[in-house]
């Protein structure tokens, strides 16, 4: 095995699922931080949801690792970081579903330069 590394964009959805009056105050007053602008692809992650209703988000993650693991592990990676951010935050949550692109095998098409 090469141990060739691949680079995978993941994005982690879930349900928020018995938040505390505590949790669900917090993610309303943090709302403006986690909208639309706020979505981009980093190690750490990034968490975005609408605070009305509050009921589903998504976090989206850059992981790296080996090709040879596929997408399948990719998204696993993400989970669990997903995971340990939310328990860490105090959120409580349900069914997370991940969506794996790998950008080392995407496609890209390019368009031809228009002649003149």
């Amino acid at each position: 095995m090469s141990g060739e590394q691949h680079t995978y964009r993941v994005i982690v959805r879930g349900i928020w699922d018995g938040l505390t009056a505590e949790a669900r105050e917090r993610l309303r007053a943090e709302a403006a931080e986690h909208g639309l602008t706020s979505m981009r692809f980093t190690e750490e992650g990034t968490l975005s949801y609408e605070p009305s209703p509050l009921k589903h988000f998504s976090m989206r993650y850059v992981v790296v690792s080996d090709a040879a693991d596929g997408e399948e592990m990719a998204g696993a990676i993400a989970e669990d970081r997903a995971e340990s951010t939310l328990r860490g935050l105090g959120y409580a949550f349900t069914r997370l579903k991940s969506t794996v692109t790998d950008l080392d095998t995407m496609k890209i098409n390019l368009k031809p330069a228009s002649r003149r």
